[in-house]
């Protein structure tokens, strides 16, 4: 099994305590801006923590990989051929979109080659 890489622990402890049986973490990763408090990818689900509902009420929300269309490298500025400038990626459910921003691009890159890995797979 590969190593599972994580940002904050407890962000990875909420995920690993939401698992089906036989499913494993591939990363957790802490999301930065407003709404989105983490992105969890397993081996069948991409899992996305949702701050923006009102009341200070919190989602963790379960996207199948076999509902997602498509997933997007999201930048403010033309990319210039640097791909994975930009620490954003946004995944398409249907006519819902979840905009994740991360700590960096490596980060945006993994998400961004894992989804696409599990949905043209």
């Amino acid at each position: 099994m590969a190593q599972v890489v994580y940002d904050r622990k407890e962000q990875f402890q909420q995920i690993e305590s939401g698992l089906m049986p036989g499913e494993q973490i591939i990363a957790v990763y802490d999301a930065i801006g407003t709404g989105t408090g983490f992105l969890g990818l397993t081996d069948k689900r991409v899992i996305v923590q949702d701050k923006s509902f009102v009341g200070k009420r919190v989602a963790i929300t379960s996207i199948p990989y076999g509902k997602v269309s498509a997933v997007s490298v999201v930048s403010n500025k033309s990319l210039a051929g640097a791909f994975f400038s930009s620490g954003a990626i946004a995944i398409h459910v249907g006519t819902h979109t979840y905009e994740v921003e991360f700590r960096g691009g490596d980060k945006a890159h993994h998400v961004h080659n894992v989804i696409l890995h599990f949905i043209t797979g």
